[in-house]
């Protein structure tokens, strides 16, 4: 039995169907299972096990790790992701959890400290501590968050960073999603470190310039003082000020490292991943 956090998000909602289409039995942990029953639709639920489980509450992990053998473990980030997620660790470890993949970050570099990154290290060192046979998955750059830049560009022609030129890695959730299903799956992959992009890198004017062929008028990539953008996030965007903090870290640490694409996925699944040009021509809507 797989057990799931995260089943109602970018990722863990894919995995859940992943899995259910080939026939493997999941049990998905919720707060809210009304809404996780609505949100899985014409699944076959006879493979969901609906559970009811809060990440803070820890008798009732214990109860929903009970009887399975392997946990899937993506949580939106937030201030109180190590306490959490190495509260989530310790308990599977009690109750006899097997296998866990986590979904992580890319790795933690001194040079370019992201808050963000050291606590999913954080995280890690605790997995790394356990005697739970673990992956490691390393995504960067989702590009289900470009849609992020749709009301700007609906009502502007236009959309903000702070990277400049720099080119970055991005990668479509339905690919980690993938990744995930194979090492839950194939015990072979299992119990190493993965880190996942696209096959290719873009920097905001290239995505700028292929949205403006796409939607037939000039899209502009204006690039901002970082604290002018953390202000215009923060106050317009109504992000929390440690998720502005975290776009600010994340965009800086991408000028300062430069990003490569890895063959990881291509590796793994045998396929090329999702290009960037199908995603955007996929969801060209959002920004018309």
């Amino acid at each position: 039995m797989i057990v799931m956090i995260g089943a109602t998000g970018m990722i863990g909602g894919v995995l859940l169907k992943r899995l259910v289409n080939q026939s493997i039995p999941v049990r998905a942990l919720s707060r809210n299972p009304e809404k996780l029953r609505i949100q899985i639709g014409d699944l076959d639920q006879s493979l969901i096990e609906i559970t009811l489980a809060d990440a803070a509450e820890p008798e009732s992990l214990r109860r929903a790790f009970t009887g399975a053998n392997q946990l899937f473990l993506v949580m939106s980030n937030s201030p109180r992701q190590v306490e959490l997620e190495t509260s989530i660790i310790r308990i599977a470890a009690e109750v006899g959890i097997e296998h866990i993949v986590k979904v992580s970050s890319p790795a933690f570099n001194q040079n370019a400290p992201v808050a963000v990154a050291r606590w999913h290290h954080e995280i890690e060192k605790t997995l790394a501590e356990s005697s739970i046979t673990h992956t490691v998955l390393r995504p960067y750059a989702f590009m289900q968050n470009l849609l992020r830049f749709a009301p700007t560009i609906v009502t502007q022609d236009v959309f903000y960073g702070s990277m400049g030129n720099t080119a970055c890695n991005f990668i479509d959730c339905r690919d980690i999603a993938d990744v995930a299903a194979e090492v839950l799956t194939n015990s072979k992959v299992a119990g190493k470190v993965y880190t996942l992009t696209g096959s290719e890198v873009y920097s905001y004017p290239q995505i700028a310039s292929k949205l403006s062929v796409l939607l037939g008028r000039p899209i502009r990539y204006i690039n901002m003082d970082p604290q002018v953008l953390r202000r215009n996030l923060i106050e317009h965007e109504h992000m929390p000020p440690w998720l502005a903090d975290h776009v600010l870290e994340i965009q800086a640490m991408s000028v300062i490292l430069p990003e490569r694409p890895t063959d990881t996925v291509k590796q793994l699944l045998g396929r090329e991943p999702c290009k960037l040009d199908d995603f955007l021509c996929e969801n060209i809507e959002n920004f018309q």
